[in-house]
């Protein structure tokens, strides 16, 4: 049964741009924690950030919140790295990598100097890699080091069929799955309602699933970035962990022996309660999802090579 939020628990976002400060005012607005801490290097951000939401605290109460420096890790149950260069209109979340992955350098260690106990939560581009990086560089055992993965495509895939279907997207079951990125598979072989196989024709399910897929790059070129979608998946992903949930979320987690792949983040349907990653499910996959899987692994190992970590 999930557990209260009964002790002192610490929430740290790192970054406090759109996707750190939405993501701090939606813990806030649901109360999932009793501290919460902004780091940026931008220090006047994280400080307005963090004035702008006390003054609202008349209306919702209950949170300690506050702009401080990575020494506030030290007490942290969870700490949300948001930080890093922006994806581009036109640019692929890959193009981002050896500029994110320096930044991820420097923030590792200043984590790793305060804490050595708490979870790691990726949310910056190209997540999967960035995750990966941050595992090896933090030398946390790896279900403390989570990603956000394909919890939002999922949620975006979910919303697209209740839509074409007329359902409520929160009674559809469906599963995106792989890079949260441009090699991420939708697993059309589960996908269903009420245990009933969605039907739809080959032509409606690339439209579908091109549209989960170009999802972020429709929303960066209409406004600059995402940020609620991906608020709220991080505040599901918190959640679980502090109200010790072990709930079904598709994350990205390190893979050993998962259909064949191994040593490389992907988002696959995982447990997840207050230890982090309890264990990852090995969902049936028909052969051609199968495929894709492997292949968008390899992809990511590919790029992991170039970083010589």
């Amino acid at each position: 049964m999930p557990e209260s939020v009964s002790k002192p628990h610490r929430v740290v976002v790192i970054g406090t741009g759109a996707v750190g400060a939405t993501t701090a005012y939606t813990l806030l607005l649901r109360n999932r924690m009793s501290e919460l801490v902004f780091i940026d290097a931008n220090k006047d951000l994280a400080l307005g950030e963090a004035l702008d939401m006390n003054h609202g605290l008349p209306f919702v109460g209950g949170v300690k919140l506050w702009a401080g420096d990575y020494s506030d890790c030290k007490d942290a149950d969870i700490i949300i790295i948001a930080a890093g260069s922006n994806q581009r209109p036109g640019e692929t979340r890959i193009d981002l990598l050896n500029r994110n992955a320096a930044i991820f350098d420097d923030i590792i260690k200043s984590i790793t100097k305060y804490n050595n106990h708490g979870i790691l939560l990726i949310a910056t581009n190209p997540v999967d890699i960035l995750s990966y990086v941050s595992w090896k560089k933090s030398g946390w055992p790896a279900n403390r080091v989570i990603g956000s993965g394909t919890l939002l495509d999922s949620a975006r895939f979910r919303y697209l069929i209740g839509k074409h279907k007329e359902i409520d997207p929160r009674s559809i079951h469906a599963h995106i799955i792989g890079e949260h990125g441009d090699s991420e598979l939708p697993v059309w072989s589960l996908a269903n309602v009420a245990g009933a196989e969605i039907d739809f024709e080959q032509a409606e399910r690339e439209d579908i699933f091109n549209s989960t897929k170009n999802a972020a790059y429709e929303i960066i070129n209409a406004k600059g970035s995402t940020s609620y979608a991906i608020a709220l998946a991080l505040d599901r992903i918190v959640a679980a962990i502090l109200q010790n949930e072990h709930a079904v979320l598709n994350v990205s987690s390190l893979l050993d022996d998962y259909h064949g792949i191994s040593d490389v983040y992907l988002g696959v349907p995982s447990i997840v309660g207050r230890e982090g990653i309890r264990e990852k499910l090995q969902i049936p996959l028909n052969a051609q999802e199968e495929e894709l899987l492997r292949a968008s692994a390899q992809k990511l190992k590919d790029q992991i090579a170039q970083l010589n970590i």
